[in-house]
């Protein structure tokens, strides 16, 4: 990091809280009720709520009043600034699917690049109360931030060997023809694998809970808040071949270097 990113960088976290705290208050009202579901088109269900949208929208408000130079690229509106500097990356609720079945396994991801590369990233799940996030050379976990709860450091665990890893995945629908038959023979060497999670996966594996996480499809605001929050408690994230994760597509995350690259 340079000196200036580095002087600026508690504002920038600082300011990652705020959003994931106005955020969680929009959403929560809408979180296991009546609500209307909306399909954004295309073959396979894509759903949006008025819960995304508002949430979205909060945050960029309270970011063109904090940070108006820094662009923002999220899921739900068209990007603004894209190519600027600093880009906040932005999924109100990544998980809609488990949002609308009122399963707690959603998240709303808030990421922050420094000249297209990944400098902090956050995770926050308001009906839980539960918060991950990067610092400058450490991860954090906080239950009840704010209301006499814990804060800790989150390291990944060892697991140098395919057969005594845990795998996530979102879903089997992300691995197309294609990827399938290169997902089941990794699949088929694990311990155990399971669906569902989204954004929750990459965090459990960040407080040492799983030891895999591979995926199909994603796009940028799926993935690059979640890569600093995994590498800083020690994992590892990267393209199936090896590359950059942050601009999404297949990725492979691991907590422990060697298991990933037998993954």
């Amino acid at each position: 990091m340079t000196k200036t990113v580095q002087l600026d960088f508690q504002s920038y976290i600082a300011t990652a809280h705020a959003l994931a705290d106005r955020a969680g208050a929009v959403i929560l009202p809408h979180f296991r009720t009546d609500l209307t579901v909306d399909h954004k088109g295309g073959a396979q269900f894509d759903p949006v709520t008025v819960a995304d949208r508002d949430a979205e929208s909060a945050i960029r408000a309270l970011l063109s009043e904090t940070f108006p130079e820094h662009g923002i690229v999220g899921e739900e509106f068209e990007d603004a600034r894209p190519d600027a500097d600093f880009c906040w990356i932005v999924d109100p609720i990544d998980g809609t699917r488990a949002f609308i079945m009122g399963q707690p396994l959603w998240g709303t991801l808030i990421g922050l690049s420094a000249h297209g590369a990944p400098l902090l990233g956050m995770m926050n799940q308001p009906y839980t109360g539960e918060r991950f996030w990067s610092g400058e050379t450490e991860s954090f976990f906080a239950r009840g931030l704010g209301q006499g709860g814990e804060t800790r450091t989150i390291r990944v665990r060892p697991c140098p060997a395919l057969g005594g890893a845990i795998l996530a995945s979102t879903a089997p629908e992300l691995f197309a023809r294609t990827n399938c038959p290169a997902f089941e023979a990794l699949a088929r060497t694990v311990r155990l694998r399971r669906f569902g999670g989204d954004c929750y996966n990459y965090c459990l594996l960040a407080m040492g809970q799983i030891d895999l996480v591979v995926e199909a499809g994603l796009k940028p605001f799926d993935i690059m808040p979640l890569v600093p929050i995994v590498e800083r408690a020690g994992g590892i994230v990267t393209t199936w071949e090896g590359g950059d994760p942050s601009r999404g597509g297949r990725i492979v995350a691991a907590g422990d270097p060697a298991l990933h690259a037998q993954a």
